[in-house]
C-alpha cells in the first residue's frame, strides 16, 4: 500500500470526539481484561480543559479525517532520569486500521521537535505495556524504577540533542 499523505496540526475543540473515538479503539486492542479496559476508558479521554494544559497534536489525512493523536506536557523533574528537564508524552494513539503506516512515528517526531523548541533535555513516556516495543524501536531507553512500587513500571526516556 502506498504511503498515505498525513499532515499534523494542533487539536481544537471540534476534534475531541474523533480523538476520543481513536483512543477508545486503541485501548480496546490492549492485552488487558475487557472490564479493565472499559473502566479505564474515561481516564484516557481528553476534554476541553486538556486543550488548555496539554499540547495535543493530531495527524489528519487530506480529507481532514483524524488518524492519530499525541499529547504532551512539561515533565516533573522527579520523574525524569537524574532530574533532567523534559516533556512527558502522555501517549500516541493511532486508529487501529491506520497503524504500522508511520503515523505514530510522525507524531513521535513532533514530540521530539517540541522538546527542542522548548530547550529541554529529553522526552519521557509512561507507556502501556503493549506499546513498549513501539517506543524501544524508536530509540527510547527503559528507565529503571529500582523496584519502587510508586514508580510507573514502563517508563522510557530519550535524550534529545538540540
Amino acid at each position: 500500500m502506498p504511503p498515505q499523505i498525513v499532515s499534523l496540526r494542533s487539536a481544537a475543540d471540534g476534534d475531541l470526539d474523533a480523538i476520543n473515538r481513536i483512543i477508545d479503539a486503541c485501548i480496546m486492542t490492549w492485552d488487558l481484561p475487557d472490564r479493565v479496559k472499559r473502566l479505564s476508558l474515561s481516564s484516557y479521554r481528553y476534554s476541553r480543559i486538556d486543550l488548555d494544559f496539554l499540547d495535543i497534536v493530531i495527524a489528519v489525512n487530506p480529507e481532514g479525517e483524524i488518524l492519530g493523536v499525541a499529547a504532551w506536557e512539561q515533565a516533573e523533574t522527579g520523574d525524569t532520569p537524574d532530574g533532567a528537564s523534559g516533556l512527558l508524552l502522555h501517549g500516541i494513539y493511532v486508529d487501529p486500521p491506520q497503524q504500522r503506516r508511520g503515523i505514530g512515528a510522525r507524531l513521535f517526531c513532533a514530540a521530539l521537535e517540541a522538546v527542542r523548541q522548548h530547550g529541554l533535555t529529553g522526552l519521557l513516556v509512561k507507556a502501556q505495556a503493549d506499546a513498549n516495543g513501539f517506543f524501544t524501536a524508536l530509540g527510547m531507553q527503559p528507565v529503571a524504577h529500582d523496584g519502587d512500587p510508586r514508580l510507573y513500571a514502563n517508563r522510557f526516556w530519550m535524550r534529545v540533542e538540540s
